[in-house]
């Protein structure tokens, strides 16, 4: 089959190599399935790189999140949950990546497509909204009427937690970098969209969170956008850290966290799986119904075709693309 292959580590653009390379071999736990589109996430990029937490050696297929049909089921699993021909989508079992032909899925990391969604769009579902949801729900007991800021509200994970801040009743303001993401931003549902190239950030954000300030704060950035954040979130308000795509890991202000009375939470989405799957599957299951309902749903920016997939996760690690980018199926 075809796969994309890191033959070293590098930048995406360089070091992936159109590969023909086995059918992978499906182990207990896992499915085996026939990728029908790929989301790209950031992490794809900094995998490739070696600079993520995981770091399979080289030769790999990175694309850790997918759409696919179900060809195999291994040891293991349970034969109820999961048949032959099932569409899913879900995480994948680097290094045998979404990249490719075919992929591994672990099967605590495979959920139920939404049946209305193209393959493209039922692809964007797992990392990005879970990681909302979860984010939200669990770790910042988001509240309608309170007030949710959004760093990078254009990206894949920002538009997803605009999305579901706002079917969550919450009032949100969206944070981006140019004219073209706040309009994208604002189409995901931002009531107000403040542009951090236009000047001061935190007089802008002073100016549109109010005098209470942000409830919760949805931070995937780090570095100036954390440290924004401290000077406006509310009293008994919460920080919910998520991913530094700034390339900066900031220091907390532990002492102005005491002072002003506020949280500071961290996310990995991923260890639940690991930890408590019974978190993921509940925030599927609840995404599933804000699918059907219609108050989610993907900002799909780019479809691009399976050859092209090297240089849109060069695009994807540049910060320069909005919503999601999305290879599809070889």
């Amino acid at each position: 089959m075809k796969a994309w292959q890191a033959t070293t580590l590098g930048e995406p653009g360089e070091v992936l190599q159109l590969a023909q390379v086995l059918e992978p071999t499906v182990g207990p736990g896992q499915l085996r399935v026939r990728v029908l589109a790929a989301a790209l996430n950031f992490p794809d990029a900094l995998m490739v790189r070696g600079q993520y937490q995981v770091r399979p050696e080289p030769p790999f297929t990175p694309g850790v999140e997918v759409c696919g049909e179900v060809l195999e089921v291994g040891p293991g699993v349970d034969p109820d949950r999961y048949h032959l021909g099932d569409r899913v989508v879900g995480t994948t079992a680097v290094p045998a990546g979404g990249l490719a032909e075919q992929c591994l899925m672990p099967a605590g990391g495979a959920f139920p497509s939404p049946p209305s969604w193209s393959d493209a769009q039922a692809s964007c579902l797992t990392i990005g909204y879970q990681t909302a949801y979860v984010g939200l729900v669990r770790r910042a007991a988001l509240q309608a009427g309170e007030t949710l800021l959004v760093h990078a509200a254009a990206g894949g994970v920002g538009t997803a937690a605009v999305q579901v801040g706002k079917a969550l009743g919450a009032r949100v303001v969206g944070v981006v970098g140019g004219a073209a993401k706040a309009e994208v931003a604002r189409a995901a549902g931002a009531d107000v969209v403040v542009d951090r190239t236009e000047g001061d950030l935190v007089g802008s954000l002073r100016e549109a969170l109010g005098r209470g300030g942000a409830d919760v704060v949805f931070d995937p950035v780090g570095g100036p956008s954390f440290e924004a954040s401290t000077k406006v979130v509310a009293f008994e308000g919460r920080i919910v850290v998520v991913g530094f795509t700034s390339g900066t890991i900031p220091t907390p202000p532990l002492g102005h966290a005491l002072v002003k009375n506020y949280s500071l939470v961290g996310l990995h989405w991923g260890l639940y799986l690991e930890r408590n799957p019974a978190v993921a599957r509940d925030a599927h299951a609840r995404l599933l119904e804000m699918a059907a309902s219609g108050v989610v749903e993907p900002v799909v920016s780019e479809q691009v075709p399976f050859a092209d997939a090297p240089a849109a996760l060069t695009r994807v690690a540049s910060g320069r693309t909005t919503g999601r980018v999305v290879v599809l199926g070889a």
